[in-house]
């Protein structure tokens, strides 16, 4: 990764393996209700491909690669490659990362605003548990292919700019970012009124806001704690 054709190439490589993968199991889960669960979108996400909206796989990508690198943070991997175990344990604590998201936004993009409805409800305000699992393997997945095809790329030398602590501060200050929304909107004020999920269970909107805030507070905001402090006492960055 040492020159800007090299970093693009990555880049490259990470978009198409999260695009390929994510569309493939998302597709896979509304035909069949693996691993996902049953679901379908509505159109509020704009066109689709085939079954799947095109703004899912941007998504997966750009929250993707920030949960990968703070997978590399939280194992104080302050490196582009990864060596032995690293190569399963960084996408296994970055699919963590990842579900932490999916955790605060799905009830209230599902059950709330109806980008997306499960046939048969759930139980974590109208979302399956098994939405979190597949999301896991999901993410895993991607994590895992990508980090087989760093280890074995020639091309994966080391960057200059791996060793600034601004490089591993800004996808922290990223996920925070993400996770702002979650917060605001118990605050906002608003009237709380019923929705009803495809079972019949009837939920509240603003039991729904506040658990998102909740789970945000002490998932997503714990992770960007303990990542900005791992960067600031890493001796290892400058």
């Amino acid at each position: 990764m040492g020159s800007v054709d090299t970093v693009g190439s990555i880049f490259v490589v990470f978009f198409i393996v999260t695009f390929v993968v994510s569309w493939s199991y998302e597709t896979l889960s509304i035909l069949t209700g693996f691993p996902f669960g049953h679901y379908v979108y509505t159109d509020q996400l704009g066109p689709k491909l085939w079954l799947v909206p095109l703004l899912i796989m941007p998504a997966y990508f750009s929250m993707g690669y920030i949960a990968w690198t703070l997978g590399h943070v939280l194992l104080d991997r302050f490196d582009d490659r990864l060596t032995g175990a690293e190569v399963v344990l960084v996408p296994a604590l970055a699919s963590f990362v990842m579900v932490m998201w999916d955790l605060c936004i799905d009830p209230a993009s599902s059950t709330i605003s109806g980008a997306w409805i499960w046939r048969d409800g759930g139980g974590y305000f109208g979302v399956p548990l098994v939405n979190f699992l597949g999301w896991y393997l999901c993410v895993f997945t991607i994590y895992l292919v990508f980090a087989l095809y760093l280890r074995r790329s020639a091309d994966w030398t080391r960057a200059e700019n791996l060793g600034d602590r601004s490089t591993w501060v800004l996808p922290a200050v990223m996920y925070a970012a993400v996770m702002l929304p979650r917060l605001m909107e118990p605050l906002a004020g608003g009237d709380s009124v019923e929705v009803t999920s495809h079972d019949g269970h009837v939920w509240w909107t603003g039991d729904i806001h506040t658990a998102s805030a909740l789970v945000a507070l002490f998932t997503m905001l714990f992770v960007t704690v303990l990542a900005l402090v791992r960067v600031s006492r890493s001796p290892a960055l400058h």
